[in-house]
């Protein structure tokens, strides 16, 4: 099978949630079924992949819309079997009738959270995608949540969705005491924190959880909140309530931190508290279970979901709920004992590898119902 695939968003230096996505599936794919042909269509050429025998990169420099005619044009000239798109909806709208295309929608936050999302992205995915939908022959979705947010918006038939869930990298696991305190010294991290993870932007709801960790740190004032994130759009309001909050020594904003890095965050943090309004998945969640980190995280969207009973779930919009629960969690040994060891046992539903047979699978039934 020759199997074309965007993977634009794998190759970033700085990759969030999408991006990963696309480069685990395309790892997965490259490594496992090395009997296909894969095009893979770049605007930088990714070193990483070079070995892979199965596959070719196809490097077109970046432009706003050539880059897609080009792949648009190169596409007809191979004629693959089947063309992935991971991340964009661009080139599934104009694609040729003859052309199986699968899709994943990750969320549909341009829809949800129009006024709370980056204005370019919202404008292009509500663009694209209603003609997208037109095109696409099988759409795969990371949760069942958004299989049914896309359902209500697009009317599309049950039997034209799949739903294919994330994973979490092996890299993330227990650690060692000692790997832990090595760890702790070298990112001059406090003895004592509650760990944040995501992109500073509105739907993370990180001016909710500052609020709510002002209240935890008149208790505790041993403790301090550490948030893991690059900065991404409209978030200037978190860094306000900081400060009117008089947390400025208390909050520390770790920036991006790359994919090696992220297993000892989880392993020295107290819990992972992740108050998202709306995920389409929510890849930090299945990390932090994976390493053992005790999960507080939203009672909305995918979030039930994804974590099962392994996390305690609360009401994003509630103050009281996210610090109780966190007070909770510091006060008892016994329950963030009991969080890790139920964490660890929900993330091994989950595989990336076997995600990426899924969606292999999906090709192959593809191409033989044509």
């Amino acid at each position: 099978m020759i199997i074309a695939i965007d993977i634009r968003e794998a190759v970033r230096s700085k990759k969030a949630g999408k991006g990963w996505y696309t480069h685990e599936m395309v790892e997965q794919l490259l490594k496992n079924f090395p009997g296909d042909m894969f095009i893979l269509y770049t605007d930088q050429p990714y070193p990483e992949w070079e070995h892979y025998k199965n596959a070719v990169q196809k490097f077109f420099p970046p432009s706003p819309l050539r880059w897609h005619f080009k792949v648009l044009k190169d596409l007809k000239e191979e004629r693959p079997d089947v063309y992935f798109a991971p991340t964009s909806y661009i080139i599934p709208s104009f694609a040729p009738k003859w052309l199986p295309v699968v899709a994943t929608v990750h969320d549909l936050v341009a829809w949800l959270f129009a006024t709370r999302h980056h204005l370019k992205a919202t404008i292009i995915e509500r663009m694209t995608l209603p003609l997208a939908v037109k095109k696409i022959s099988t759409f795969v979705t990371v949760s069942s949540n958004t299989k049914r947010d896309l359902q209500h918006f697009f009317k599309i038939p049950s039997e034209k969705i799949e739903v294919i869930p994330c994973g979490a990298g092996e890299q993330f696991q227990p650690l060692s005491a000692e790997q832990t305190e090595v760890f702790r010294r070298e990112k001059n991290l406090p003895e004592k924190y509650i760990l944040a993870v995501g992109t500073l932007e509105p739907r993370k709801n990180f001016v909710t959880l500052i609020k709510a960790f002002a209240e935890v740190v008149k208790q505790h004032p041993e403790y301090s909140l550490v948030i893991v994130g690059g900065k991404g759009w409209y978030f200037e309001k978190i860094f306000e309530t900081v400060k009117g909050c008089e947390l400025e020594d208390s909050v520390k904003f770790a920036g991006y931190v790359e994919d090696r890095d992220l297993p000892g965050y989880y392993n020295t943090a107290t819990c992972l508290v992740f108050p998202s309004l709306y995920e389409g998945f929510g890849i930090p969640l299945l990390e932090a279970m994976k390493s053992g980190c005790p999960v507080i995280t939203s009672n909305v969207s995918s979030m039930p979901e994804v974590v099962g009973d392994a996390a305690i779930l609360v009401s994003p919009a509630s103050i009281p709920e996210l610090s109780q629960a966190i007070e909770r969690l510091i006060a008892s040994k016994e329950l963030r004992a009991e969080l890790s060891q139920k964490g660890r046992i929900q993330s091994a539903k989950f595989s990336w590898k076997n995600s990426a047979q899924e969606l292999r699978g999906l090709f192959e039934k593809l191409v033989k119902d044509l």
